[in-house]
Protein backbone atom coordinates (compact mmCIF):
# COMPACT_ATOMS: atom_id res chain seq x y z
CA UNK A 1 0.00 0.00 0.00
CA UNK A 2 1.51 3.36 -1.15
CA UNK A 3 2.50 5.96 1.52
CA UNK A 4 0.50 4.64 4.02
CA UNK A 5 1.70 2.39 6.93
CA UNK A 6 -0.37 -0.28 8.59
CA UNK A 7 -0.72 0.82 12.05
CA UNK A 8 -0.20 -1.78 14.69
CA UNK A 9 -2.67 -1.13 17.82
CA UNK A 10 -1.97 -1.29 21.42
CA UNK A 11 -3.62 -3.32 23.62
CA UNK A 12 -4.86 -0.48 25.62
CA UNK A 13 -6.70 1.89 23.53
CA UNK A 14 -6.91 2.43 19.77
CA UNK A 15 -3.15 4.74 20.02
CA UNK A 16 -0.76 3.19 17.17
CA UNK A 17 2.28 1.99 18.64
CA UNK A 18 4.65 3.73 16.32
CA UNK A 19 2.64 6.89 17.39
CA UNK A 20 4.53 10.00 18.57
CA UNK A 21 5.29 10.51 22.54
CA UNK A 22 2.35 12.27 23.67
CA UNK A 23 0.20 11.40 21.44
CA UNK A 24 -3.69 11.27 22.23
CA UNK A 25 -5.93 8.49 21.40
CA UNK A 26 -8.91 8.75 18.71
CA UNK A 27 -12.52 10.72 19.95
CA UNK A 28 -13.74 8.92 22.59
CA UNK A 29 -10.98 7.56 24.09
CA UNK A 30 -12.81 4.26 24.17
CA UNK A 31 -10.29 3.22 27.16
CA UNK A 32 -11.42 6.14 28.39
CA UNK A 33 -9.36 9.01 30.10
CA UNK A 34 -12.62 11.11 30.65
CA UNK A 35 -14.37 10.23 33.39
CA UNK A 36 -15.00 7.35 35.42
CA UNK A 37 -18.04 6.66 33.39
CA UNK A 38 -16.36 6.22 29.99
CA UNK A 39 -13.35 4.20 31.62
CA UNK A 40 -16.02 1.50 33.06
CA UNK A 41 -18.09 0.83 29.75
CA UNK A 42 -15.38 1.60 27.19
CA UNK A 43 -16.69 0.15 23.62
CA UNK A 44 -18.75 -1.83 22.08
CA UNK A 45 -21.39 -4.03 24.57
CA UNK A 46 -20.30 -2.57 27.90
CA UNK A 47 -21.35 0.83 25.86
CA UNK A 48 -24.51 -0.10 24.64
CA UNK A 49 -25.36 -1.23 27.75
CA UNK A 50 -24.83 1.60 29.77
CA UNK A 51 -26.58 3.66 27.16
CA UNK A 52 -29.39 1.23 27.43
CA UNK A 53 -29.35 1.45 31.17
CA UNK A 54 -29.29 5.25 31.06
CA UNK A 55 -32.37 5.99 28.64
CA UNK A 56 -34.32 3.60 30.61
CA UNK A 57 -33.99 4.84 33.54
CA UNK A 58 -34.91 8.45 31.79
CA UNK A 59 -38.17 6.53 30.47
CA UNK A 60 -38.42 4.83 34.31
CA UNK A 61 -38.64 8.34 35.48
CA UNK A 62 -40.56 9.97 33.10
CA UNK A 63 -43.15 7.01 33.52
CA UNK A 64 -43.54 7.49 36.96
CA UNK A 65 -43.35 11.35 36.84
CA UNK A 66 -46.39 10.66 34.26
CA UNK A 67 -48.29 8.53 37.14
CA UNK A 68 -48.16 10.57 39.63
CA UNK A 69 -49.26 13.36 37.60
CA UNK A 70 -52.63 11.30 36.69
CA UNK A 71 -52.75 9.92 40.43
CA UNK A 72 -53.47 13.82 41.53
CA UNK A 73 -55.61 14.66 38.55
CA UNK A 74 -57.99 11.73 38.43
CA UNK A 75 -57.38 10.31 41.79
CA UNK A 76 -55.53 6.95 40.59
CA UNK A 77 -52.47 5.47 38.92
CA UNK A 78 -53.31 3.34 36.11
CA UNK A 79 -52.35 0.24 38.16
CA UNK A 80 -53.30 1.38 41.56
CA UNK A 81 -55.62 -1.15 43.74
CA UNK A 82 -55.00 -3.86 41.05
CA UNK A 83 -50.99 -4.77 41.10
CA UNK A 84 -50.48 -5.21 44.75
CA UNK A 85 -48.21 -3.21 46.87
CA UNK A 86 -46.25 -2.12 44.09
CA UNK A 87 -48.62 -1.19 41.90
CA UNK A 88 -46.00 2.08 41.31
CA UNK A 89 -43.47 -0.03 39.80
CA UNK A 90 -45.80 -1.28 37.47
CA UNK A 91 -46.01 1.66 34.73
CA UNK A 92 -42.33 2.23 34.43
CA UNK A 93 -41.63 -1.60 33.73
CA UNK A 94 -44.30 -1.83 31.24
CA UNK A 95 -43.31 1.47 29.30
CA UNK A 96 -39.51 0.79 29.37
CA UNK A 97 -40.26 -2.99 27.95
CA UNK A 98 -42.16 -1.92 25.57
CA UNK A 99 -40.27 1.19 24.21
CA UNK A 100 -37.40 -1.15 24.38
CA UNK A 101 -39.27 -3.54 22.35
CA UNK A 102 -39.33 -0.81 19.94
CA UNK A 103 -35.95 -0.19 19.60
CA UNK A 104 -35.25 2.68 21.61
CA UNK A 105 -32.40 1.35 23.36
CA UNK A 106 -30.11 -0.30 20.68
CA UNK A 107 -27.16 2.08 21.18
CA UNK A 108 -27.40 2.94 17.71
CA UNK A 109 -29.70 5.35 15.86
CA UNK A 110 -32.31 5.89 14.56
CA UNK A 111 -32.44 9.17 14.11
CA UNK A 112 -33.97 12.11 16.57
CA UNK A 113 -37.30 12.47 14.15
CA UNK A 114 -37.40 8.68 13.47
CA UNK A 115 -36.73 8.30 17.83
CA UNK A 116 -39.85 10.35 18.58
CA UNK A 117 -42.16 8.48 15.62
CA UNK A 118 -41.02 5.15 17.76
CA UNK A 119 -41.64 6.77 21.56
CA UNK A 120 -45.14 7.83 20.39
CA UNK A 121 -46.41 4.47 18.76
CA UNK A 122 -44.50 2.98 21.56
CA UNK A 123 -46.94 4.94 24.19
CA UNK A 124 -49.53 3.87 22.04
CA UNK A 125 -48.67 0.68 22.60
CA UNK A 126 -48.65 0.71 26.31
CA UNK A 127 -52.20 2.28 26.62
CA UNK A 128 -53.22 -0.70 24.48
CA UNK A 129 -51.05 -3.29 27.40
CA UNK A 130 -52.46 -0.76 29.79
CA UNK A 131 -56.41 -2.19 28.91
CA UNK A 132 -55.78 -5.70 28.55
CA UNK A 133 -54.05 -6.03 31.83
CA UNK A 134 -56.85 -4.30 33.29
CA UNK A 135 -59.31 -5.32 31.14
CA UNK A 136 -59.90 -8.52 33.64
CA UNK A 137 -60.21 -6.25 37.24
CA UNK A 138 -63.37 -4.65 37.08
CA UNK A 139 -61.78 -0.84 37.22
CA UNK A 140 -60.82 -0.03 33.41
CA UNK A 141 -63.97 1.89 32.15
CA UNK A 142 -62.64 4.26 35.42
CA UNK A 143 -58.93 3.90 34.43
CA UNK A 144 -59.10 4.62 30.88
CA UNK A 145 -59.18 8.70 31.22
CA UNK A 146 -55.45 8.06 33.04
CA UNK A 147 -54.62 5.49 31.00
CA UNK A 148 -54.91 8.01 27.90
CA UNK A 149 -52.95 10.95 30.21
CA UNK A 150 -50.24 8.73 31.07
CA UNK A 151 -49.68 7.38 27.46
CA UNK A 152 -50.19 11.03 26.00
CA UNK A 153 -47.86 12.47 29.38
CA UNK A 154 -44.91 9.78 28.55
CA UNK A 155 -44.66 11.21 24.82
CA UNK A 156 -42.67 14.69 25.99
CA UNK A 157 -41.72 13.92 29.69
CA UNK A 158 -39.70 11.00 27.55
CA UNK A 159 -38.78 13.32 24.71
CA UNK A 160 -37.20 15.90 26.70
CA UNK A 161 -35.95 13.32 29.36
CA UNK A 162 -33.88 11.64 26.43
CA UNK A 163 -32.62 14.99 25.21
CA UNK A 164 -31.14 15.77 28.63
CA UNK A 165 -29.43 12.08 28.77
CA UNK A 166 -28.19 12.55 25.14
CA UNK A 167 -26.46 15.70 25.61
CA UNK A 168 -25.11 14.30 28.83
CA UNK A 169 -23.88 10.98 27.14
CA UNK A 170 -22.54 13.10 24.18
CA UNK A 171 -20.53 15.08 26.75
CA UNK A 172 -18.69 11.72 27.68
CA UNK A 173 -18.17 10.47 23.96
CA UNK A 174 -21.11 7.37 24.90
CA UNK A 175 -23.42 8.48 23.12
CA UNK A 176 -22.95 7.07 19.59
CA UNK A 177 -21.63 3.43 18.00
CA UNK A 178 -17.95 4.30 17.34
CA UNK A 179 -17.67 4.55 13.51
CA UNK A 180 -14.79 3.97 11.18
CA UNK A 181 -15.03 5.76 7.83
CA UNK A 182 -13.47 4.13 4.77
CA UNK A 183 -11.24 6.20 2.53
CA UNK A 184 -9.08 8.76 3.25
CA UNK A 185 -9.83 11.57 0.18
CA UNK A 186 -13.04 11.92 -1.52
CA UNK A 187 -16.35 12.14 0.53
CA UNK A 188 -14.20 11.14 3.88
CA UNK A 189 -13.26 13.55 5.49
CA UNK A 190 -16.31 15.69 4.76
CA UNK A 191 -18.72 13.04 5.55
CA UNK A 192 -16.58 12.54 8.94
CA UNK A 193 -17.16 16.55 9.66
CA UNK A 194 -20.61 16.49 9.41
CA UNK A 195 -21.81 12.94 11.26
CA UNK A 196 -18.90 14.73 14.09
CA UNK A 197 -21.43 18.02 13.72
CA UNK A 198 -24.66 16.11 14.56
CA UNK A 199 -23.49 13.61 17.12
CA UNK A 200 -27.46 13.04 17.80
CA UNK A 201 -27.57 10.97 14.42
CA UNK A 202 -25.74 8.51 16.49
CA UNK A 203 -23.11 7.39 14.36
CA UNK A 204 -19.41 8.74 16.30
CA UNK A 205 -16.54 8.79 13.78
CA UNK A 206 -13.55 7.43 15.79
CA UNK A 207 -11.06 7.80 12.37
CA UNK A 208 -10.06 6.37 8.51
CA UNK A 209 -9.73 3.16 7.21
CA UNK A 210 -7.48 3.76 4.38
CA UNK A 211 -8.59 1.41 0.95
CA UNK A 212 -6.06 -0.05 -1.31
CA UNK A 213 -3.55 2.61 -3.62
CA UNK A 214 -4.28 5.14 -1.20
CA UNK A 215 -2.89 7.65 1.33
CA UNK A 216 0.39 8.95 -0.94
CA UNK A 217 1.92 11.29 1.08
CA UNK A 218 0.21 12.56 4.24
CA UNK A 219 -3.61 12.54 3.44
CA UNK A 220 -5.51 15.24 5.56
CA UNK A 221 -7.86 13.26 7.68
CA UNK A 222 -8.39 16.16 10.34
CA UNK A 223 -8.75 15.53 13.96
CA UNK A 224 -9.15 11.96 13.08
CA UNK A 225 -6.34 9.45 13.49
CA UNK A 226 -5.75 6.83 10.33
CA UNK A 227 -6.67 3.46 12.29
CA UNK A 228 -5.21 1.30 9.89
CA UNK A 229 -5.65 -0.30 6.33
CA UNK A 230 -8.88 -2.30 5.07
CA UNK A 231 -5.70 -5.50 4.92
CA UNK A 232 -5.50 -5.04 8.78
CA UNK A 233 -9.46 -4.28 9.78
CA UNK A 234 -9.45 -6.96 11.83
CA UNK A 235 -7.36 -5.56 14.52
CA UNK A 236 -10.57 -3.03 15.33
CA UNK A 237 -12.57 -5.75 16.15
CA UNK A 238 -14.40 -5.40 19.06
CA UNK A 239 -13.35 -1.42 18.94
CA UNK A 240 -15.40 -0.52 15.95
CA UNK A 241 -19.37 -0.89 15.97
CA UNK A 242 -20.38 0.61 12.67
CA UNK A 243 -18.15 0.90 9.12
CA UNK A 244 -18.88 3.64 6.86
CA UNK A 245 -18.34 3.07 2.81
CA UNK A 246 -18.63 6.05 0.90
CA UNK A 247 -19.40 4.34 -2.63
CA UNK A 248 -21.71 1.26 -3.06
CA UNK A 249 -19.48 0.13 -5.76
CA UNK A 250 -16.40 0.35 -3.79
CA UNK A 251 -18.72 -2.12 -0.89
CA UNK A 252 -19.66 -4.35 -3.51
CA UNK A 253 -15.95 -5.11 -5.29
CA UNK A 254 -14.74 -5.03 -1.83
CA UNK A 255 -17.55 -7.51 -0.34
CA UNK A 256 -17.28 -9.70 -3.60
CA UNK A 257 -13.15 -9.86 -3.08
CA UNK A 258 -12.98 -10.13 0.38
CA UNK A 259 -16.74 -12.01 1.80
CA UNK A 260 -17.21 -11.84 5.54
CA UNK A 261 -13.33 -9.94 5.53
CA UNK A 262 -14.56 -6.98 7.51
CA UNK A 263 -15.08 -7.70 11.29
CA UNK A 264 -17.58 -4.73 11.52
CA UNK A 265 -21.17 -6.00 13.04
CA UNK A 266 -22.67 -3.12 10.82
CA UNK A 267 -21.60 -1.85 8.04
CA UNK A 268 -23.36 1.28 5.94
CA UNK A 269 -23.02 2.36 2.29
CA UNK A 270 -23.04 5.95 2.29
CA UNK A 271 -24.67 7.60 -0.92
CA UNK A 272 -24.77 11.60 -1.30
CA UNK A 273 -28.72 12.67 -2.07
CA UNK A 274 -28.73 16.12 -0.89
CA UNK A 275 -31.36 16.64 -3.41
CA UNK A 276 -33.22 13.12 -2.59
CA UNK A 277 -35.11 12.21 0.62
CA UNK A 278 -33.12 10.70 3.32
CA UNK A 279 -35.77 10.61 5.77
CA UNK A 280 -38.54 7.67 5.80
CA UNK A 281 -37.06 5.62 3.05
CA UNK A 282 -38.20 2.14 1.99
CA UNK A 283 -36.10 -0.24 -0.55
CA UNK A 284 -38.05 -2.22 -2.95
CA UNK A 285 -36.00 -4.85 -4.21
CA UNK A 286 -36.22 -4.82 -8.34
CA UNK A 287 -35.10 -8.08 -9.18
CA UNK A 288 -30.73 -7.75 -9.23
CA UNK A 289 -31.26 -3.96 -8.80
CA UNK A 290 -32.16 -2.00 -5.56
CA UNK A 291 -35.02 0.29 -5.50
CA UNK A 292 -35.27 3.45 -3.25
CA UNK A 293 -39.01 4.44 -2.87
CA UNK A 294 -39.46 8.05 -2.07
CA UNK A 295 -42.52 9.81 -1.13
CA UNK A 296 -43.04 13.47 -1.49
CA UNK A 297 -45.31 13.63 1.40
CA UNK A 298 -45.59 17.47 2.06
CA UNK A 299 -47.48 17.71 -1.28
CA UNK A 300 -49.91 15.35 -0.48
CA UNK A 301 -53.80 16.81 -0.38
CA UNK A 302 -54.56 14.84 2.80
CA UNK A 303 -51.30 15.63 4.33
CA UNK A 304 -51.68 19.35 3.67
CA UNK A 305 -55.09 19.30 5.52
CA UNK A 306 -53.55 17.50 8.41
CA UNK A 307 -51.08 19.81 8.23
CA UNK A 308 -53.32 22.98 8.79
CA UNK A 309 -55.37 20.85 11.16
CA UNK A 310 -52.89 20.67 13.44
CA UNK A 311 -51.88 24.71 13.09
CA UNK A 312 -55.86 25.14 13.37
CA UNK A 313 -56.04 23.39 16.85
CA UNK A 314 -53.14 24.69 18.28
CA UNK A 315 -52.80 28.44 17.23
CA UNK A 316 -56.06 29.37 18.23
CA UNK A 317 -55.49 28.44 22.25
CA UNK A 318 -51.62 29.90 21.92
CA UNK A 319 -53.08 32.79 20.23
CA UNK A 320 -55.48 33.47 23.14
CA UNK A 321 -53.05 32.21 25.52
CA UNK A 322 -50.31 34.47 24.75
CA UNK A 323 -52.33 37.66 24.60
CA UNK A 324 -51.39 38.65 28.01
CA UNK A 325 -47.67 38.73 27.79
CA UNK A 326 -47.74 39.99 24.08
CA UNK A 327 -49.55 42.95 25.94
CA UNK A 328 -46.90 43.58 28.61
CA UNK A 329 -44.29 43.57 26.43
CA UNK A 330 -45.82 46.04 24.09
CA UNK A 331 -45.79 48.11 26.93
CA UNK A 332 -42.50 47.59 28.23
CA UNK A 333 -41.47 48.51 24.25
CA UNK A 334 -42.82 51.99 24.39
CA UNK A 335 -41.48 52.44 27.66
CA UNK A 336 -37.73 52.35 26.02
CA UNK A 337 -38.78 53.72 22.85
CA UNK A 338 -41.92 55.66 22.09
CA UNK A 339 -43.58 54.51 19.06
CA UNK A 340 -45.88 51.89 17.47
CA UNK A 341 -44.88 48.20 19.48
CA UNK A 342 -45.43 46.13 16.61
CA UNK A 343 -44.29 46.75 13.03
CA UNK A 344 -45.21 44.64 9.59
CA UNK A 345 -42.91 43.47 7.79
CA UNK A 346 -43.50 41.88 3.91
CA UNK A 347 -42.22 38.14 3.93
CA UNK A 348 -42.56 35.72 0.76
CA UNK A 349 -44.63 33.61 1.29
CA UNK A 350 -46.28 30.13 -0.49
CA UNK A 351 -45.99 30.17 -3.92
CA UNK A 352 -43.88 33.52 -4.22
CA UNK A 353 -47.01 35.32 -2.39
CA UNK A 354 -46.51 38.53 -0.20
CA UNK A 355 -47.42 38.04 3.41
CA UNK A 356 -47.55 40.59 6.08
CA UNK A 357 -45.64 39.25 9.15
CA UNK A 358 -46.42 40.43 12.57
CA UNK A 359 -43.45 40.67 14.90
CA UNK A 360 -43.07 42.47 18.30
CA UNK A 361 -41.05 45.63 17.88
CA UNK A 362 -37.22 45.07 19.06
CA UNK A 363 -35.34 48.00 17.27
CA UNK A 364 -35.27 51.76 17.59
CA UNK A 365 -37.71 53.21 14.92
CA UNK A 366 -34.65 54.63 12.80
CA UNK A 367 -33.21 51.08 13.02
CA UNK A 368 -32.49 51.54 8.77
CA UNK A 369 -30.44 54.09 9.09
CA UNK A 370 -28.08 53.33 12.23
CA UNK A 371 -27.58 49.87 10.25
CA UNK A 372 -26.54 51.75 7.28
CA UNK A 373 -23.68 54.24 9.11
CA UNK A 374 -22.94 50.71 11.11
CA UNK A 375 -22.19 48.83 7.81
CA UNK A 376 -20.29 51.85 5.84
CA UNK A 377 -18.14 52.29 9.76
CA UNK A 378 -17.44 48.68 9.81
CA UNK A 379 -16.20 46.10 6.95
CA UNK A 380 -15.87 43.76 9.94
CA UNK A 381 -19.40 44.31 10.45
CA UNK A 382 -20.20 44.25 6.67
CA UNK A 383 -18.93 40.30 5.78
CA UNK A 384 -21.26 39.32 9.06
CA UNK A 385 -24.02 40.81 7.61
CA UNK A 386 -23.04 39.11 3.99
CA UNK A 387 -22.59 36.08 5.39
CA UNK A 388 -25.78 35.92 7.84
CA UNK A 389 -28.24 38.94 7.36
CA UNK A 390 -27.53 39.14 11.09
CA UNK A 391 -24.80 40.64 13.50
CA UNK A 392 -23.56 39.87 17.10
CA UNK A 393 -23.55 43.44 17.80
CA UNK A 394 -26.57 44.85 16.10
CA UNK A 395 -26.49 48.89 16.65
CA UNK A 396 -30.29 48.74 15.48
CA UNK A 397 -31.62 46.87 18.75
CA UNK A 398 -33.57 48.31 21.58
CA UNK A 399 -31.34 47.90 25.04
CA UNK A 400 -32.27 45.32 27.85
CA UNK A 401 -36.14 44.44 25.55
CA UNK A 402 -34.97 44.86 22.46
CA UNK A 403 -32.01 41.80 23.25
CA UNK A 404 -34.97 39.79 25.81
CA UNK A 405 -37.21 39.13 23.29
CA UNK A 406 -35.05 38.53 20.64
CA UNK A 407 -32.84 36.49 22.70
CA UNK A 408 -36.30 34.01 23.67
CA UNK A 409 -37.42 34.40 20.32
CA UNK A 410 -40.84 36.57 21.91
CA UNK A 411 -40.86 39.01 18.98
CA UNK A 412 -42.33 36.19 17.04
CA UNK A 413 -45.25 35.75 19.53
CA UNK A 414 -47.74 37.60 16.97
CA UNK A 415 -46.82 35.64 14.34
CA UNK A 416 -49.49 32.99 15.80
CA UNK A 417 -51.71 35.22 14.59
CA UNK A 418 -50.46 34.60 10.76
CA UNK A 419 -50.52 31.19 11.37
CA UNK A 420 -54.28 31.21 12.40
CA UNK A 421 -55.20 33.12 9.64
CA UNK A 422 -53.53 30.66 7.31
CA UNK A 423 -50.82 33.24 6.20
CA UNK A 424 -47.47 30.93 7.39
CA UNK A 425 -47.61 27.17 9.20
CA UNK A 426 -46.53 26.41 12.66
CA UNK A 427 -43.72 24.65 11.62
CA UNK A 428 -41.70 25.35 8.07
CA UNK A 429 -39.11 27.61 6.85
CA UNK A 430 -38.93 30.58 8.35
CA UNK A 431 -40.29 33.47 5.93
CA UNK A 432 -37.85 35.52 4.49
CA UNK A 433 -37.33 39.28 3.29
CA UNK A 434 -36.86 39.56 -0.43
CA UNK A 435 -33.57 41.04 -0.13
CA UNK A 436 -32.58 37.89 2.00
CA UNK A 437 -34.43 35.13 -0.19
CA UNK A 438 -32.60 36.63 -3.53
CA UNK A 439 -29.18 35.44 -2.34
CA UNK A 440 -30.63 31.81 -2.98
CA UNK A 441 -30.12 30.16 -6.38
CA UNK A 442 -33.58 30.13 -8.14
CA UNK A 443 -33.97 26.69 -7.82
CA UNK A 444 -33.98 26.57 -3.92
CA UNK A 445 -36.53 29.86 -4.28
CA UNK A 446 -38.51 27.88 -6.11
CA UNK A 447 -38.68 25.11 -3.47
CA UNK A 448 -39.45 26.89 -0.58
CA UNK A 449 -41.83 28.65 -2.66
CA UNK A 450 -43.38 25.22 -3.04
CA UNK A 451 -44.63 25.36 0.96
CA UNK A 452 -45.86 26.99 3.90
CA UNK A 453 -43.51 29.17 5.91
CA UNK A 454 -43.07 28.85 9.18
CA UNK A 455 -42.79 30.07 13.06
CA UNK A 456 -40.22 27.43 13.99
CA UNK A 457 -38.59 24.86 11.71
CA UNK A 458 -35.34 22.78 11.20
CA UNK A 459 -33.22 25.56 11.45
CA UNK A 460 -34.37 27.19 14.20
CA UNK A 461 -33.98 24.11 16.32
CA UNK A 462 -30.29 23.11 15.10
CA UNK A 463 -27.96 26.12 14.01
CA UNK A 464 -30.29 29.48 14.40
CA UNK A 465 -28.44 32.73 13.61
CA UNK A 466 -25.00 31.12 13.66
CA UNK A 467 -26.37 29.29 10.34
CA UNK A 468 -24.87 30.88 7.03
CA UNK A 469 -26.86 31.18 3.76
CA UNK A 470 -25.41 27.22 2.97
CA UNK A 471 -26.62 25.79 6.26
CA UNK A 472 -29.80 28.02 5.93
CA UNK A 473 -30.33 26.14 2.59
CA UNK A 474 -29.47 22.80 3.43
CA UNK A 475 -31.74 22.30 6.16
CA UNK A 476 -34.76 23.72 5.00
CA UNK A 477 -34.53 21.92 1.49
CA UNK A 478 -33.78 18.65 3.96
CA UNK A 479 -37.06 19.49 5.72
CA UNK A 480 -39.01 19.99 2.46
CA UNK A 481 -38.07 17.04 0.67
CA UNK A 482 -37.73 14.31 4.02
CA UNK A 483 -41.43 16.18 5.54
CA UNK A 484 -43.86 13.72 7.99
CA UNK A 485 -46.14 15.04 10.41
CA UNK A 486 -43.26 13.26 12.86
CA UNK A 487 -40.73 15.71 11.51
CA UNK A 488 -42.90 18.09 12.42
CA UNK A 489 -43.82 16.92 15.72
CA UNK A 490 -40.04 16.79 16.31
CA UNK A 491 -39.29 20.28 15.73
CA UNK A 492 -42.36 21.55 17.81
CA UNK A 493 -41.35 20.04 20.26
CA UNK A 494 -37.86 20.71 20.17
CA UNK A 495 -38.44 24.25 19.88
CA UNK A 496 -39.32 24.31 23.20
CA UNK A 497 -35.39 23.86 24.62
CA UNK A 498 -33.97 25.86 21.84
CA UNK A 499 -35.61 29.02 22.50
CA UNK A 500 -35.27 28.51 26.45
CA UNK A 501 -31.23 27.90 25.65
CA UNK A 502 -31.31 31.19 23.55
CA UNK A 503 -28.63 29.22 21.79
CA UNK A 504 -27.86 30.92 17.76
CA UNK A 505 -30.27 33.65 18.53
CA UNK A 506 -29.54 37.68 17.80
Amino acid sequence: MAGLRARVLSADGLIPQDAEPGAQAWPGALAGSRGWLTAAVGGGRPRRLAVAIALSATDALAALTAAAGVQVVFGAAPFEGVAGPFHHLVTPALACTIYGVFGLYGGYGPSPAERLRLRSWGSLAFAVACALVLAGSGVLASRIAGIAATALLLVPFGFYGEVAIRRFLIRRRMWGAPTAIIGLEGEGPALASSLLAQPELGLRPVGFIGRPGEGAGSPDTGRLPILGTLETAGLLKGRIEVAIFCSSAEFAANDLANPGALPFSRVVVAHDAQALQCLWLQTRPLGGVLGLEIRRDLYRSRNLRLKRAIDILLAWPATLLAAPLIGLLALAIKWVDPGPAFYVQSRVGRNGKPIRVLKLRSMYIDAEPRLMAHLAADPQAREEWGLFFKLTHDPRILPGIGNFIRRSSLDELPQLWNVARGDMSLIGPRPFPSYHLDSFDPDFQKLRASVWPGLSGLWQVSSRSDGDLETQKSQDSFYIRNWSIWLDLYILLATVPAVLGGSGAR
